[in-house]
C-alpha cells in the first residue's frame, strides 16, 4: 500500500530536506518517527529537495507499507511523535506506482521580504532596507514566462538532464507590509528560485537593464546572473497532482 504524506515545516533547524550524513533533515526526522510507531523501517520520498533554512507550507512525500493503515490515527500519532516544527496535514492513499516527485504537475513558490525592520520575521523573511522599483522587478519576471531554459539560474554541477522549466507565473506583489514574489512552473532547478529573485533585486535597484535581464537569461551562464538571496524568505507553497492517482481510501 502506498501513501502520501501531506506536510508542512519550518526548515530553520534543518540542513534542507533530504537526509545526509552528520545532518539534521527533515526526510529523516519523518522516516525516524514513521519507522518507530509502525516498526518498521520506513523510507519516504519526497515532491522536491528544499535546501538549508527554506521553508514548506505544503510539501509531499509517499511512503509504502505491507498493510492498510489507519491515516487520521497515524497522522494524529505522527504529529505527536514530530517536533514542533514539522505538522503532518493529511495522509492519503494513492495508487501503488503514485510518485510525489515524479507526478507533480506543478509547484508554486513564494519569496518574502521586509523593508523596515520587523524581529518577528527574522526566520521567514530577508530584510533589505533599500529602495526597489517594483514596477520595473514585475516587467523583468513577466519575461521569464517567455523563456523556458532556466540554466543561468541553476546550481552549478547537478545532476539534472535537461535545465528546461516552464514558467507560468512570476510576479512580485506587496502584502501586509512585505514584498513577495510569486512562481509557480512545473519544475525548478536547484537554487533557481533564489537565483531569479537576487537577479529581480538588481533589476530593482536599477543596477541592471530589463535588456541585461533578458541577455543573463540567454546567455545560460549562471555567473552572469544575480547573487542567491538568503534561504529563510523562501517557501514552497502549493505542489499540485493529477486527482486520479488518490484512491478513495482515507482521503476524508
Amino acid at each position: 500500500m502506498r501513501y502520501f504524506l501531506e506536510l508542512s515545516y519550518t526548515g530553520t533547524n534543518y540542513h534542507g530536506w533530504q537526509t545526509q550524513p552528520n545532518a539534521v533533515t527533515v526526510q529523516e526526522t519523518i522516516e525516524h518517527a514513521l519507522s518507530l510507531l509502525l516498526r518498521s523501517t520506513i523510507k519516504i520520498t519526497g515532491a522536491g529537495r528544499t535546501d538549508t533554512g527554506v521553508h514548506a507550507r505544503q510539501m509531499f512525500a509517499h511512503f509504502d507499507v505491507e498493510k492498510p493503515i489507519n491515516p487520521v490515527d497515524l497522522t494524529y500519532k505522527l504529529n505527536s511523535f514530530l517536533p514542533a516544527d514539522i505538522a503532518i496535514q493529511k495522509m492519503l492513499s494513492v495508487t501503488d506506482k503514485a510518485h510525489a516527485r515524479f507526478d507533480a504537475i506543478a509547484r508554486s513558490y513564494q519569496y518574502f521580504i521586509h523593508r523596515h525592520k520587523n524581529p518577528f520575521l527574522t526566520e521567514t523573511s530577508w530584510f533589505l532596507a533599500k529602495d526597489l522599483d517594483v514596477d520595473l522587478m514585475n516587467q523583468a519576471a513577466k519575461i521569464l514566462t517567455q523563456y523556458k531554459d532556466f540554466k543561468s539560474f541553476s546550481k552549478t554541477h547537478t545532476d539534472v538532464k535537461t535545465y528546461l522549466c516552464d514558467v507560468r507565473l512570476a510576479e512580485w506583489q506587496i502584502v501586509d507590509n512585505q514584498l513577495v514574489f510569486n512562481i509557480t512552473a512545473d519544475r525548478f532547478l536547484r537554487n533557481m528560485v533564489r537565483a531569479i529573485v537576487g537577479t529581480l533585486i538588481d533589476v530593482g535597484l536599477h543596477k541592471i537593464t530589463i535588456d541585461d535581464f533578458i541577455q543573463i537569461i540567454e546567455s545560460r551562464n549562471r555567473s552572469k546572473a544575480g547573487f542567491s538571496v538568503p534561504a529563510k524568505g523562501l517557501f514552497l507553497t502549493e505542489i499540485v497532482y493529477p486527482p486520479q492517482i488518490f484512491t478513495a481510501y482515507g482521503n476524508d
